[in-house]
């Protein structure tokens, strides 16, 4: 039993009418901290599997649904709940594809990555992404979970900013990269925004307001990368 194989079953289970109630409330949480989402928002669909990768990590949701999976399944409660959470940058070499941590500094080669995500780093020069990676020891896996959200390319010297301000006040990893997810969330909703304008260091501490009613949003698709 794979570590994603794991992931999709809880998923999976989580989308049962009975469980309605646990889900809004798990997902009204991540929305409080990193931005409300909807079906008719471009960005819905990554939302969503970001809004899973935190509920079967940090929201430990597959202890919700714990009866109803197999002993191999559940072997990856730990592993998921420890799951490294950084914001990555790809770097090719000769060992591979690396994924280098700029906020913790922390170098990671996946062993797992799911066809998705795959062609997403692929396609991610010059961009940063929140994603959590997965370790296991028997046997060796480094998994990256689906569910990565990527920054866009020219909010980098921001974001570099944001990141310097967020250590500088000493802020945790959850708090410093939830709050990027705000700035992402807001960089795409507002039209005619400068990426300076979202991610800026007011915002690192100001949730409050990002899980109310949406702001107006741009029709235009999916913002650049």
């Amino acid at each position: 039993m794979t570590v994603l194989a794991a992931v999709t079953r809880i998923v999976e289970l989580g989308g049962v009418r009975e469980r309605q109630a646990a889900v809004g409330a798990l997902r009204a949480r991540f929305e409080g901290r990193t931005g409300a989402f909807a079906p008719d928002d471009a960005w819905f669909e990554e939302r969503s599997r970001a809004f899973w990768c935190d509920a079967v990590t940090r929201g430990r949701f597959g202890r919700e649904v714990a009866a109803e999976l197999t002993p191999a399944e559940r072997a990856w409660f730990g592993p998921l709940e420890r799951a490294h959470r950084g914001l990555f940058r790809v770097e090719e070499g000769p060992a591979g594809r690396t994924l280098v941590d700029v906020w913790s500094g922390a170098e990671l080669v996946p062993t797992v990555i799911d066809e998705e995500s795959g062609a997403e780093l692929s396609a991610s020069a010059g961009q940063l992404f929140d994603g959590r990676v997965v370790g296991a020891s028997e046997p060796f896996v480094l998994a990256l979970l689906p569910g990565a959200v990527f920054h866009p390319r020219h909010a980098t010297p921001a974001i570099e900013a944001v990141i310097a301000a967020a250590r500088s006040r000493d802020m945790t990893t959850d708090d410093t990269l939830d709050a990027l997810l705000r700035m992402e969330r807001s960089l795409r909703a507002l039209s005619r925004v400068q990426a300076a304008y979202a991610y800026r260091l007011e915002a690192l501490t100001s949730p409050s307001n990002h899980g109310a009613p949406h702001l107006p949003v741009r029709r235009a698709g999916k913002s650049p990368r």
